[in-house]
């Protein structure tokens, strides 16, 4: 257009200035600034607004505000871009700053202004500053829209104001397809999937279509509920609108399978999304995880890699916990590797990671090499290595490590005393591993979860102590879960105790009629018992259930290369090759000495 000596007009140059923004394009935008000034245009109010807006979205605020003051009277549109610009940016108290001066020299602020300011208290949980704003939209009689409704909304619930939310809902009937979407958000953000249900059935009932949006926000609520039935109903409807293969949509599809249990149909979405980002990948990594199965989470972390996708944060601390669970040290190094040749080795959460899959795989000096060279540190971290030398059985270090975490300014949480009670657990510390316990609800205000009472169970059951761990059950202010149950059947299993056993045993049939381990753990206390009735007792119901003993198998890794063998594995192709190396690499310590394999032979039964 230039070089066709037309000469530009304001539009012209904001259309430009806009794409310049969009674009976060500061070299050009200062050219057409440069060019603004030399053709005496500069003045155009749309112009300058749009200029204050690619300064703002460039990070180049100062440029912003100097252009700002050199407006005689700025009208509510440039407040508003100016303000926008300085939420966007994250900086929250100047932005608050610049509404108060808006409002003192007498420019009223409309429903943009305040809708566009009501995300930074969001994001700052600062409740009494976004009452503030709700305060002054009544007062004002500001006109409330539903751009402003939803952005009140939106607030309250991130401020964990549920009450107050609900109330600006339903405080008039200008209700939409939006504003029902950012109730059914927030009431899932805050825990609540029965409430955010309910929104959705009374949105049905309105006659209002759900977008994709609105669907992918109801899913997470069928998730946290277990309701796969609705689950699979929402699916239907996303399936037949055609958003499946749209990514936001898949992956909360792929995330409610998942978190029902159905991981299979949740790889099947996975598999037929035509559109993959980092997103869809790491839940689906991330789900394989969680469902213990972190051989596929591996494979498909690979493929990840090979399709050409990202690779951020969330992939690489996932397939570390995969590491971790299947002892891949070796591939876990290959990752550390590539974390040190890319942008991920300083973020804290793919270092904490780290420190747990080297712990994990029994590098307890790498992990250490990691945490001391971490550049920043959090909880997260901090109970990494603390767990890392509670599993070591190094408890006193552990402590150390605790009160270092208090000096260093973090607050322990229930992960921290965790691990803490798991590292007495370890070294049979029952009266320390009491202590803990005791001393994160009393000087700590940390209701002691499902986990710590798991713990604590196992620690009286290892010492014998198996009727006070059955008293701690007792005293529990939940029901106890599969969990708890097995550890005092494991106990009573060691120690004798039939009572506990045959106590323990009958909740765990009726939560996991399925698993053999437990049938098979009773039959044996029966047995050592010589209750011999018993025990065929027990085998008989297992096999009336049609229960199958789950067979052991191990695993060994060669050349980055994981062989796996089931007990008694006679037919693997690479058994003989793999014996050989284990006969000429592998030594066992007996009696502080080293000896050969071949002098033990009875200590590879196993294979």
């Amino acid at each position: 257009m230039r070089s066709s000596k037309t000469r530009p007009g304001s539009v012209t140059y904001a259309c430009v200035l806009s794409a310049c923004a969009s674009d976060a394009n500061i070299k050009l935008g200062t050219q057409i600034h440069g060019l603004l000034i030399k053709c005496g245009q500069v003045a155009d109010p749309q112009v300058l607004n749009t200029l204050i807006a690619v300064y703002a979205k460039c990070q180049w605020l100062f440029d912003a505000r100097e252009l700002f003051n050199s407006i005689q009277e700025a009208g509510s549109v440039t407040w508003n871009v100016l303000i926008s610009g300085h939420v966007q940016n994250g900086l929250m108290n100047e932005a608050l700053d610049l509404l108060r001066e808006m409002i003192y020299i007498g420019t009223k602020p409309d429903t943009i202004t305040l809708a566009s300011f009501l995300p930074s208290l969001s994001e700052s949980a600062s409740i009494n500053q976004g009452k503030e704003i709700h305060c002054y939209i009544l007062r004002q009689n500001v006109h409330f829209d539903v751009f402003l409704k939803n952005a009140l909304i939106d607030m309250y619930f991130k401020c964990r104001e549920v009450e107050m939310a609900h109330n600006v809902f339903t405080c008039n009937t200008d209700i939409d397809i939006v504003i029902c979407t950012a109730m059914i958000s927030g009431y899932v953000l805050n825990g609540m999937s029965f409430d955010a249900l309910k929104i959705f059935r009374c949105m049905l009932e309105k006659q209002m279509r759900p977008n994709a949006v609105t669907l992918s926000s109801s899913l997470p609520a069928c998730a946290g509920l277990a309701a796969l039935k609705l689950g699979k109903e929402l699916h239907g409807q996303i399936f037949k609108k055609r958003l499946e293969g749209r990514c936001h949509v898949g992956t909360s599809v792929m995330d409610m399978y998942a978190k029902c249990g159905r991981v299979d149909l949740a790889h099947q979405v996975f598999v037929r999304m035509s559109e993959k980002d980092s997103v869809s990948w790491n839940s689906m990594i991330t789900s394989f995880c969680h469902n213990s199965q972190p051989e596929k989470a591996i494979d498909l972390f690979q493929e990840m890699g090979s399709k050409g996708a990202k690779y951020d944060f969330v992939s690489i601390s996932a397939a570390l916990s995969a590491c971790a669970n299947l002892a891949l040290f070796g591939y876990g190094k290959a990752i550390h590797g590539f974390m040190t040749r890319g942008a991920l080795k300083t973020d804290v959460y793919a270092e904490s990671a780290l420190i747990d899959m080297y712990a994990k795989c029994g590098n307890l000096e790498s992990a250490i090499t990691v945490f001391n060279i971490m550049q920043e540190k959090n909880e997260v971290s901090w109970n990494s290595i603390i767990s890392a030398y509670g599993n070591h059985g190094h408890l006193q270090e552990c402590l150390s490590l605790f009160h270092q975490m208090k000096e260093h300014g973090f607050q322990p949480d229930h992960v921290t005393f965790l691990a803490i009670i798991s590292a007495c657990d370890h070294t049979g510390l029952i009266d320390d591993g009491h202590y803990y316990f005791k001393s994160m609800t009393n000087d700590y205000g940390i209701t002691p979860q499902m986990e710590h009472y798991a713990c604590m169970i196992d620690l009286f059951g290892r010492a014998g102590r198996v009727n006070e761990a059955y008293e701690i059950i007792k005293s529990m202010p939940f029901d106890p879960d599969a969990g708890v149950w097995g550890t005092l059947l494991g106990a009573s299993r060691v120690h004798g105790n039939i009572e506990l056993a045959e106590i323990a045993s009958g909740h765990l049939f009726d939560m996991d009629p399925t698993n053999s381990g437990y049938y098979v753990l009773l039959s044996n206390v029966q047995a050592d018992a010589g209750k011999w009735e018993g025990a065929n007792k027990t085998r008989n119901m297992m096999k009336l259930r049609g229960v199958e003993k789950v067979p052991g198998y191990s695993w060994i890794e060669v050349n980055n290369e994981t062989h796996v063998f089931g007990a008694a594995d006679t037919c693997n192709p690479k058994s003989s090759k793999i014996y050989a190396l284990l006969q000429n690499f592998l030594l066992v310590i007996k009696d502080e000495e080293c000896v050969t394999l071949e002098k033990h032979h009875e200590m590879v039964g196993f294979y």
